[in-house]
């Protein structure tokens, strides 16, 4: 006969595995030894837990073997999925050819494998075997043209960023946020739906905005019309005032930015404006 004994760690260790641990199998044994710690007959542990005696006395042996770590082990037959043998097929399919819906992966899979699974069978096979997520998918820039944004970071940019790093030069980068007076909706439980009063949307605040590269301080020109090629000019006319060093501005090429006005203004005030493509 087991005469099992337990410390007070084992007890608290117990204690939170049969609420915390991921595998409810493993909970149920811990629930059995904790109720074991607390002094309760066998035949009621059986009971509260839901096990047969056999069953209970395999815990028992366990937690004899291994303690609280031998509960844990996952003891019972888990059998494989035959598409765990087609894995890196899928895996290299859908690297590919992302699927929309569960059920265009079911069609896809049964296509490479000619087998069937259910829709939750091949969620849960993507998820757990071949760490796939559903994310929303992300957008660049159409025009974007990698190359050359290559060829502009390091030929233009990082030169810059290192002058600046030394104390030569004042390098910023130019942005424009535009923030807008309106309600953003939540949901609420209710019995009817709940209106409330919001402005229109229609009033807004622009801040065009100098980013330091190096102590990250913040250059604006605000207004609350519209960003335009003359609110450029202002921010340079801005820079030019507060820094002494020779200046480089990062611009977006936004239409507004690259026009001859802020051309000719940078030229005027010996900025150097680099378009970031």
């Amino acid at each position: 006969m087991l005469r099992l004994t337990f410390t007070e760690t084992e007890k608290q260790a117990l204690s939170y595995e049969r609420f915390h641990h991921s595998h409810p199998r493993v909970r149920r044994k811990m629930e059995a030894l904790w109720l074991k710690s607390q002094g309760l007959a066998h035949q009621e542990i059986a009971q509260l837990v839901n096990v047969s005696g056999k069953t209970l006395r395999s815990y028992f042996q366990h937690y004899a073997d291994g303690g609280v770590a031998g509960l844990k082990e996952i003891r019972f037959r888990q059998p494989q999925s035959e598409l765990l043998a087609h894995q890196e097929a899928i895996t290299t399919y859908f690297s590919a050819h992302p699927p929309a819906s569960i059920n265009q992966a079911v069609d896809a899979i049964r296509y490479l494998t000619g087998l069937t699974r259910s829709p939750t069978q091949v969620r849960l096979f993507l998820k757990e075997k071949c760490g796939m997520k559903r994310l929303k998918t992300g957008t660049l820039p159409a025009k974007a043209d990698p190359d050359v944004q290559e060829a502009f970071k390091k030929k233009e940019l990082e030169p810059r960023l290192a002058q600046a790093q030394e104390g030569q030069r004042s390098v910023f980068f130019v942005d424009a946020a535009h923030f807008v007076l309106g309600a953003f909706m939540s949901v609420v439980w209710c019995f009817a739906r709940v209106w409330i009063r919001a402005p229109s949307g229609r009033q807004r605040f622009n801040v065009l905005g100098a980013l330091n590269a190096v102590t990250k301080e913040v250059v604006t020109v605000v207004n609350a019309d519209y960003i335009n090629s003359t609110c450029v000019c202002d921010l340079l006319e801005k820079l030019a005032t507060l820094c002494s060093l020779p200046i480089t501005v990062v611009l977006d090429n936004a239409r507004y930015q690259r026009c001859a006005l802020v051309q000719a203004k940078a030229e005027e005030l010996k900025i150097e404006s680099c378009l970031s493509g």
